[in-house]
Parts: structure tokens; C-alpha cells; sequence
């Protein structure tokens, strides 16, 4: 056969070797019997893999799900076995209008008793798969056949919603990574936010992502509206009914308060003053107000009290109020909150790249927040950019992807912060109307609410051995290859069964392998062999416990307010272990004021020279 009647699609070139033959059909299956002897170097079908059936003008494509044998009579009346292989009906090669043939979901024409059947080769495997284009990546190579790239359908799978589910350990973070990359390539313009819990992803996407944590975010306090209020002020435990009662009725107040200082009317004894319950601000309204503002008004109605268990309630909320402003963890919502008026469009337009230049992809990285926030942050995020791109009529499309989902959207209505499940759900539920899609990361998918998960219509399933995470994963799939996901715990690592909208078919494939400058953090480090505990010297450990503390600390603290351990004892090795480690040698003035400015230099991590202090790479 020459090249290019070997290029032909088998449903216009000569037929194939045949394997066996139909012997029954049902709405979604069929069974095959197969041929007693095989072909030397052919391709033997096992499960997982593809067959094609031959009925009339198509090819009907189906996926291996069982091998095994059935007896049948024979003349002498003892039985014999043969092989049979039940296939799950998915698609069909066709020829399209103008001759070529095409892949296409669903089956038009089912086989016929006794239709040929035969293993899917490059040439029907490489049509149906397709090849990368304006609309398709190539994020992986089909498990059947390594040659064979596996693309995604960018516009299905964003616009439909999407989730990647797997265990600790099994490369999912890697998949998010090719994932999303692949979609920055494909879709310059469409905006992407990412939150990730454990600063995991800040060097995947090299210049084109704007990475944000506690020490450059600023988030004002006004813009969280009055339940993630309560839950900051109340530390993330449900707040006092007294307290939460009183903060409704003061936080309009305060608002219409700052309206008025903002209009002139407080400086202007000519001004007409008007009633601050006037204004139709609710606590809900994302307009600015002071902290001083509200504490003014809550101790003007304490001192018009006579009741003094009354009393003793609005001290309490102010006090409260008062040392959650003050802490300097909380720096990123209090420091600046007011200066500059209403800096809502600058906040959204850092927040969701508004305009990208250059940097369309926000990496928002929690492990720095304070605990008793995370749930609240998370909150405001959420429900940001489901509002921006319902008041803007989905005029700037953005991809909300959320790592650590369940802890963020758990099925369990007794955990978890009521308002960051909500603001999920909307995105989950209405988002793709107003241009806001949804990419759900986890590990534990029986643990994220189902009516959140079932509106992803693309699933990059990893290994998962857990019973109660298979059985959610195999009610989601619609697809009539979810007998696969039985196999799911047999996964290798960075191999993923991908269903839905955004593939050609139902597939067992293996993602791509990540540069090492290009893999998140969790999966480029973790080497247990390291000898770099042996080789510590003082000054790196000097170091690691300024940054420590400098966490919980203002960053307006001036640098003699600091001692910089020059009194603190040398440090010494346990016995029978490594020799003495040398004294740091003095260190240089402003140091210390200088650690959290630039990144620490790593190159002495591990030959630690005097007067250098080097750092692991994974704090850098």
C-alpha cells in the first residue's frame, strides 16, 4: 500500500484485518467475539483500549471495558471457551461532506450481529484525537499508544467548567500546571485566577502571572461584606448575636459617615447635614468607610446607655474591633484602607488583571494569611468576580480556579464558611452566563459539595483509592465509558482518565512532564536525602527566625526596635553527629530590615560560606 492510500482513514481503504466479529448489542454496549488465533505483531485488545466495528458506511468506535471467556456447546457436548470483549459504544468515524472522514460523539447506527471488529491503529487513532489547533492543546499522549497525542477542546472545557481530582502525590498538581499554561497559550486574553493555598505555583507561568500574598495584596476591609465582616471580626468562630446585631445597625452608619467627610459636609458648616439612614447604604454596600468611624458611633451609643450589662457588650465589640485592626497580620485590610478615597477599581483591576499588560494570570497565594481569614478571603475573592462579570455583562471573561476545593465548598453543611460556598455555587451554577468559569482542584472529591462538582463537565480523574471518592466521580460521568473508573486505583503517577466536553472521548492518557523550572513546588522538592540540616550555619538560622517573626509583625517596626540576637548562644551539634559549626561572622548593618525586600540569595544553601546565608529554594 503506498503512503498515501496509507494516510486514508480505514473507511475508505482497504478492510481491515479483522479480530472477531459482533454477537450482541445493547443501547450503550457491545459484545465481541474474538478470533482464536492472532496475527504475529498485532495489537492485542485488553481493557482500556479501542476497537472499531464495521457497520455500513462508519466506523463505530468503541472502548475495551472487560476480557474474558464464555463457553459455548459443541457437537461432542463438551463446552468450549472463547474469548469476548464487551466494548462501550462512544463515537463514530464518518465521512464528512466533503469525504473526508470525521470523528463525532454518540452512535448513529449501531452494528450489526456478526459486523467485523478490529483494533484501532495511528491512522483512525490520530482522527479521532484530532491535532493542535487555534482551539486545541496537546497537554498528553494516549496510554493505548504513546505516539498518539491527546488534545483538549479549550473553548468546552472553560466555558463548561471543569475539575481535577487525585490523591496526594500522583502529579496533580504537574496537571494543573500543563492545563493552565496551555490555556494562557490558546487564550491570551482570558484572564485566569488562581488560588493556591500552599504558595505552590508561584514560578509555573514565568512573567505572565502576578503573583499576590499578605505582603503586596491590599485588600480594605470595606470591601468584605457584612458576613465575611463577622467572621473576621469574630476570628472565624460564629459571632455573638448581641455584637453581630448591633454591627449591622453601625456599619451603614459608618458608611453614609465617611460619605458625608468625603462630600465636604463635615467640613462645611453651610452644608446641609443629612440623616446617615438617609443615605440607602446597607452593610452589604461595597463603599468605603473608616475604622474610627464606626468605633466613634458604637462608643457614642455606649455612652447614652444606662443599662450596664448593655454596655458592657458594645465594649466588648469594640475592644474586639479594636485589636483586630491593630494586629499586624491583618496589616493587608487596615494599612492605607483610606487613603486615596474609593479604590475599588484599582483593587479589581489588580485583582483580575484589568488590563493584563502582559500578565493575564493572578496567583493568589494564602499560606501567609492568618487562619481565622483564609475562609473570609477567600470569600470576598469568589464573590468579586462572579459581581464584576455580572454588572459588566461578562465583558472581560476570567477563569476562577480554586486549589484545596473542599475545604472551600464542603458537602458538609457543618463546616466550612457559609458565604465561600455560596459565592462557589453561583460561579458554578450562573458564572458561564456572565463570563466567569469555574476549574476545581482536590484530592478528596466526596468531600466538595455534589451540586458544585456536577456542573463541571470536564473530569481529569487521578488515582483515588478512597471508595467514597470513586463512587461520587462515577455518578458524575455520563458517559457510557464509567465502568473505566473502577480502574482508577491502578493509576500510575501523572496518568489521568479524562471524560466530558473538553476531549474527544472518554480517555486513558498520561500528561506531559514539566521542565523543572516549570513544576509546583510541592512536586520539584521533597527530597528526604538532603544534607542541608548538616551543613546549617548560624546565620541561616538567624535569618529563618527574623522571617519567622517578622510574619506576626508590623512592617512599620524600625530597626532598633529589633535585637538582632548579637547575645544569643552559639549554636552546637548533638553528639556523635557532624562537627562544631563555626560562628556567623558579623553580620552588616540593616540586615535584618532587609530580608523580606528581595529574595533571599540560596546559592551558599548547603556550602554555607560566612557573611552569605543561603535559603532552601522553596522559600524563596
Amino acid at each position: 500500500m503506498d503512503t498515501a492510500t496509507s494516510r486514508e482513514p480505514r473507511a475508505t481503504s482497504a478492510r481491515p484485518e479483522s479480530i472477531g466479529r459482533v454477537a450482541a448489542v445493547n443501547g450503550s454496549q457491545s459484545t465481541v467475539e474474538l478470533a482464536p488465533m492472532r496475527a504475529a505483531g498485532g495489537d492485542n485488545p485488553t481493557v482500556g483500549k479501542f476497537m472499531g466495528l464495521l457497520s455500513g458506511k462508519a466506523i463505530i468506535i468503541g472502548m475495551v471495558t472487560e476480557i474474558g471467556e464464555q463457553s459455548f456447546p459443541s457437537v461432542g457436548g463438551n463446552p468450549t471457551f472463547r474469548k469476548v470483549a464487551k466494548l462501550d459504544l462512544i463515537g463514530e468515524l464518518r465521512a464528512g461532506d466533503t469525504g473526508a472522514a470525521r470523528f463525532q460523539r454518540g452512535v448513529t447506527e449501531y452494528p450489526s450481529i456478526g459486523d467485523g471488529a478490529f483494533m484501532l491503529t495511528e491512522t483512525e487513532l490520530r482522527l479521532v484525537y484530532g491535532t493542535a489547533d487555534a482551539d486545541r492543546a496537546h497537554i498528553g499522549n494516549l496510554q493505548q499508544n504513546p505516539n498518539i497525542h491527546v488534545h483538549i477542546d479549550i473553548d468546552n472545557l472553560i466555558s463548561r467548567h471543569f475539575a481535577i481530582l487525585g490523591a496526594t502525590g500522583v502529579g496533580k498538581s504537574s496537571g494543573v500546571a500543563i492545563i493552565l499554561n496551555k490555556i494562557l497559550e490558546t487564550r491570551p486574553n482570558l484572564r485566569i485566577f488562581l488560588v493556591d493555598p500552599h504558595n505552590e505555583y508561584g514560578r509555573c507561568f514565568g512573567e505572565k502571572a502576578n503573583v499576590l500574598n499578605p505582603r503586596n495584596l491590599r485588600l480594605p476591609f470595606w470591601l468584605f461584606n457584612f458576613e465575611e465582616t463577622v467572621d473576621a471580626f469574630f476570628g472565624g468562630r460564629p459571632g455573638v448575636d448581641e455584637e453581630v446585631e448591633i454591627l449591622s445597625e453601625v456599619i451603614p452608619l459608618a458608611k453614609a459617615a465617611y460619605l458625608q467627610y468625603r462630600n465636604g459636609t463635615d467640613r462645611n458648616p453651610l452644608a446641609k447635614k443629612r440623616d446617615p439612614r438617609d443615605a440607602g447604604f446597607t452593610a452589604d454596600t461595597p463603599v468605603p468607610y473608616r475604622i474610627e468611624d464606626l468605633i466613634s458611633l458604637l462608643d457614642d451609643r455606649m455612652g447614652k446607655l444606662e443599662n450596664r450589662s448593655r454596655a458592657t457588650v458594645f465594649h466588648k465589640l469594640i475592644g474586639r474591633i479594636q485589636t483586630f485592626r491593630n494586629h499586624p497580620r491583618y496589616a493587608f485590610m487596615f494599612e492605607n484602607a483610606n487613603i486615596g478615597g474609593d479604590t475599588m477599581a484599582e483593587i479589581l483591576g489588580s485583582l483580575f488583571r484589568l488590563p493584563p499588560d502582559g500578565k493575564p494570570m493572578t496567583i493568589m497565594q494564602l499560606a501567609g494569611f492568618p487562619a481565622e481569614v483564609v475562609d473570609s478571603v477567600v470569600s470576598v475573592l469568589c464573590r468579586m468576580a462572579f459581581d464584576f462579570g455580572l454588572w459588566s455583562d461578562g465583558v472581560a471573561p476570567l477563569l476562577f480556579v480554586c486549589e484545596e476545593a473542599h475545604r472551600y465548598a464542603p458537602a458538609d453543611k457543618s463546616i466550612g464558611f457559609g458565604p465561600t460556598k455560596r459565592a462557589l455555587s453561583r460561579i458554578a451554577k450562573e458564572g458561564r452566563k456572565y463570563g466567569v468559569f469555574l476549574g476545581l482542584v482536590t484530592q478528596r472529591p466526596a468531600e466538595i459539595d455534589p451540586t458544585i462538582i456536577s456542573q463541571c463537565s470536564t473530569l481529569f480523574v487521578m488515582r483515588l483509592s478512597n471508595d467514597r471518592d470513586q463512587n461520587l466521580i462515577r455518578s458524575a460521568v455520563s458517559d457510557a465509558a464509567a465502568n473505566l473508573l473502577s480502574f482508577i486505583p491502578s493509576l500510575g503517577v501523572r496518568e489521568v482518565f479524562t471524560f466530558g466536553a473538553g476531549v474527544a472521548l472518554p480517555t486513558r492518557m498520561r500528561f506531559q512532564e514539566l521542565s523543572e523550572a516549570q513544576r509546583p513546588n510541592s512536586e520539584a522538592s521533597g527530597n528526604t536525602r538532603s544534607d542541608a540540616g548538616t551543613n546549617m550555619n548560624r546565620d541561616l538560622l538567624t535569618t529563618v527566625i527574623e522571617r519567622w517573626r517578622s510574619a506576626t509583625m508590623s512592617h512599620r517596626v524600625a530597626d532598633d526596635d529589633f535585637n538582632d540576637f548579637a547575645e544569643a548562644p552559639s549554636l552546637q551539634p548533638a553528639p556523635m553527629q557532624a562537627p562544631s559549626i563555626p560562628a556567623a561572622a558579623p553580620r552588616p548593618e540593616g540586615l535584618r530590615s532587609s530580608l523580606l525586600k528581595k529574595p533571599l540569595d540560596a546559592s551558599s544553601f548547603g556550602n554555607p560560606q560566612a557573611g552569605s546565608p543561603g535559603f532552601p529554594s522553596k522559600f524563596r
